[in-house]
C-alpha cells in the first residue's frame, strides 16, 4: 500500500504511460529547470534525466506536475485521509457511517515511525560537489536543491514527536560557502524550525540538522503540509504514504528515512550565518542575497539507485501550484472547524499565494439591524491573520456568506464583483502598519516588514460596477493608456516611480487631487496604477499579479478624497492602489533566450519532448 521509496513510484509512473525518460544529455545549468517549468506549463509528463552533464546521478522533475497525477501517486490513501477529516468534521460521523470509516483506526496506525538499525540511504556516502548542481533562473547565487526536506528536533524535548520536517530551500555552493563543508539553509518566519533555532541559540550550542532528498513520495507532501502543532510530519508522511515510515537511528545522530535516496547531515551553528540566494522565487521574482543559517557538512548518505527529484518555481503557476490545489483537497474542510465563523479562505496563487487572501465569513452579530455593516467578518478576519501561514498575507478581501450563500471563492472575478459592488471605502478598510509580512515579499519597508489591510464588505449591492471605458475619461499628465481590467477596475499607466521607500509619492498624490470636484472617475470603485496597463489587463492572472505582488498596503494604497477620522483612513472615491515597481524591488525573473531555444529544439520533430511542448 503506497510508494514505500521513489523508486517503485517511478515505475509504475513510467508503466502508466506518465513518466518520460530524456536520453539525450541536459545541462543542470538553466536548462532542467527551464524544460521543467515549460513541461509543467503543457500538462505533460514526470522527467526522469538519465544523462546529466556533470553528474552521474538521474534527475527527475514536474513528479507533481498535475493533480490527476498526484492524486495517482496517493490513491491508496486518499479514502483513509477523507475518513479521518470526516472524523475530525464530525464526530457523528462514525455513528452514521460505521462501515465506511472502520478502517480509520488502522490507517492511523501508519502514523508511528519504525526504527531500524539500517537501510539502503546508508549504503554510500559521497560529496556535495557530486551532487546535481542545478541553478533554475540567471542570477541564482549557485545551485541549489528545490525539494529538501529538511530535519530537526527540539533541544529541550528531543525526538521525533517535537521535530519538524520543513522544505527550506538549501544552497550547495556560491557565494562564501566553503565548498563541500558548508551549506545554506534558508527559511522564512513562522517556520517550525526557528523555534529549533531558538531554543539552540538559547542555549549557546549547535544542533543537528538532517536534509533528505527523494524516498517516498509523502516525505514531499509532508514537508509542505500546514500541520496542527503537535503533529510531526514524518507520522503524517506515515499516514499519507499508507505504511509506517522506516527510519534509521543511529548514536548521536538525527533519524533518517531508510528509504530516502539522499541525506546530507551536519550542524548549525546558531550564532553563525552568511549571505544566501539571489534565489528565484515563487512571487515571480529574484529573493535577493540575505545572511541566512549555515550547516556543517559531516556526511551525505545516498542508496545504490539513488534519483535526484527537483522542481523550479518562478511566476505562478508552477509545479508548487498542484501541492496548494492538493492540500486544499486533504484539508479544506477542516478550516471552520480551526476557525469558527469561517465558510472558505483562497490564498490566491496567481498573486504568489501570500500576498492575496480572499475569505468568506459568517455576519451574525446584529442580525436585527436595518443596514448591515461589517461586524463579525472583522473578528474572523483577525483569527485568519492569526493562523499560521496565513498571517503573512498583505491582502485580505472578506465578505458575509449570508449575502451570497452560492457565492464560489475560488471564482476570483465573481468574488471581487460581489466585493465592489458593496465596500464603502470611507469605512470598510483596516491596517496594520507596520507587521511581518513573507521574506520572499519585496513590497514592504524591508526583510520581512510590511503592512497588512483587512477590506471586509457586507450588505446590499451600492453600486453597479462600469464593464467600459467612460467617453469623457481625462487623465492628468504623465498618466494614459486607461485599461479596463475586470467590471469597476482600471488600469492606468503612471510614469516610472522613482520616489524613496516609506515617502508618499508625489505622482500619486497629483493623480488623486486631479480627481477632486470630478467626475471621471465616479463609477470605477479601484483604479490600480501600473506600468504597462496593456500586460496588466491583458488575462486575470496578469492583474493578480501586477496588483498584489508590487504593492505595499500601507505605502501603496491612496484614494480620491481620502481622509483620516478618529486614525480610521478612508476615501470618498475611487480607491487606487500603486501596483508600479519600485526601486526597492527584486528584479522579475526572465527566460534566458539560449536556453529557450534549446528547449525548442528538444521539442521539435524528432526531439524528445516532441508532441509534449
Amino acid at each position: 500500500m503506497g510508494y514505500r521509496n521513489l523508486q517503485e513510484c517511478v515505475v509504475e509512473l513510467a508503466e502508466k504511460g506518465d513518466l518520460v525518460r530524456i536520453e539525450a544529455e541536459v545541462d543542470p545549468h538553466l536548462e532542467v529547470g527551464a524544460i521543467q517549468r515549460r513541461v509543467y506549463q503543457a500538462g505533460g509528463p514526470a522527467l526522469l534525466f538519465t544523462r546529466v552533464a556533470g553528474c552521474r546521478f538521474p534527475l527527475l522533475g514536474n513528479l507533481f506536475g498535475t493533480l490527476e497525477r498526484t492524486r495517482f501517486i496517493f490513491r491508496d490513501t486518499l479514502r483513509d485521509m477523507e475518513r479521518l477529516v470526516a472524523l475530525k468534521v464530525n464526530p457523528l460521523a462514525l455513528m452514521k457511517e460505521p462501515l465506511s470509516l472502520a478502517r480509520t483506526p488502522f490507517a492511523a496506525l501508519h502514523l508511528l515511525p519504525r526504527r531500524v538499525l539500517n537501510g539502503p540511504v546508508l549504503s554510500r556516502t559521497t560529496t556535495i560537489d557530486q551532487l546535481p548542481q542545478l541553478k533554475s533562473w540567471p542570477e541564482d547565487g549557485g545551485p541549489f536543491i528545490t525539494l529538501p526536506q529538511v530535519y530537526s528536533e527540539s533541544a529541550v524535548r528531543p525526538g521525533i514527536r517535537h521535530s519538524n520536517l520543513g522544505m527550506y530551500r538549501v544552497q550547495l555552493a556560491g557565494n562564501e560557502y566553503r565548498l563541500n563543508e558548508e551549506i545554506g539553509i534558508h527559511y522564512q518566519i513562522h517556520r517550525g524550525i526557528g523555534v529549533h533555532h531558538g531554543e539552540a541559540l538559547e542555549r549557546g550550542i549547535p544542533f543537528r540538522v538532517n536534509v533528505f532528498v527523494g524516498g517516498p513520495p509523502s516525505l514531499s507532501v509532508a514537508a509542505v503540509m500546514p500541520l496542527p502543532e503537535g503533529m510531526p510530519e514524518l507520522a503524517f508522511a506515515g499516514l499519507l504514504g499508507g505504511h509506517r515510515l522506516e527510519m534509521v537511528s543511529r548514536p548521536g545522530e538525527l533519524p533518517i528515512p531508510a528509504e530516502a535516496d539522499f541525506c546530507i547531515t551536519g550542524t548549525i551553528d546558531p550564532t553563525k550565518t552568511l549571505p544566501e540566494g539571489p534565489f528565484g522565487d515563487h512571487l515571480g521574482y529574484y529573493s535577493l542575497a540575505h545572511d541566512f543559517p549555515v550547516l556543517r557538512v559531516e556526511r551525505v548518505w545516498h542508496r545504490p539507485d539513488a534519483i535526484w527529484p527537483f522542481t523550479t518555481v518562478g511566476r505562478p503557476p508552477q509545479e508548487d501550484t498542484t501541492f496548494g490545489a492538493f492540500i486544499h483537497e486533504l484539508t479544506g474542510e477542516l478550516i471552520p472547524q480551526v476557525l469558527p465563523g469561517v465558510k472558505a479562505v483562497h490564498a490566491v496563487d496567481a498573486a504568489g499565494v501570500h500576498p492575496l487572501l480572499l475569505a468568506i465569513g459568517s455576519e451574525r452579530y446584529v442580525p436585527y439591524a436595518r443596514e448591515r455593516e461589517p461586524r463579525e467578518i472583522l473578528t474572523i478576519a483577525n483569527a485568519i491573520l492569526g493562523q499560521g501561514q496565513l498571517s503573512l498575507a498583505k491582502y485580505l478581501w472578506i465578505c458575509a456568506h449570508e449575502d451570497a450563500p452560492e457565492l464560489d471563492i475560488h471564482d476570483i472575478p465573481a468574488f471581487l464583483h460581489h466585493m465592489l459592488e458593496r465596500v464603502d471605502w470611507r469605512r470598510d478598510l483596516h491596517f496594520q502598519t507596520r507587521t511581518t509580512i513573507d521574506t520572499l515579499d519585496y513590497s514592504g519597508e524591508g526583510l520581512n516588514r510590511g503592512s497588512k489591510v483587512v477590506i471586509a464588505a457586507v450588505g446590499e449591492k451600492r453600486r453597479e460596477l462600469p464593464v467600459e471605458l467612460p467617453a469623457d475619461l481625462r487623465l492628468p499628465e504623465g498618466f494614459g493608456n486607461p485599461r479596463l481590467c475586470l467590471p469597476g477596475v482600471l488600469a492606468v499607466q503612471g510614469p516610472p516611480c522613482a520616489a524613496s521607500r516609506g515617502c508618499d509619492d508625489t505622482d500619486m498624490t497629483a493623480f488623486c487631487d486631479f480627481y477632486a470636484g470630478r467626475s471621471d472617475l465616479a463609477a470605477f470603485p479601484l483604479v490600480v496604477i501600473v506600468d504597462d496597463s496593456d500586460f496588466t489587463s491583458r488575462t486575470l492572472n496578469n492583474f493578480l499579479w501586477v496588483t498584489f505582488t508590487r504593492s505595499n498596503p500601507a505605502a501603496d494604497i491612496y484614494g480620491i478624497g481620502s481622509a483620516t477620522r478618529c486614525k480610521h483612513w478612508g476615501c470618498e472615491g475611487a480607491l487606487v492602489i500603486d501596483a508600479r515597481s519600485k526601486p526597492h524591488h527584486a528584479p522579475p525573473l526572465i527566460d534566458d533566450p539560449g536556453i529557450e531555444k534549446r528547449v525548442d529544439a528538444l521539442g521539435a520533430p524528432g526531439g524528445p519532448l516532441h508532441g509534449i511542448i
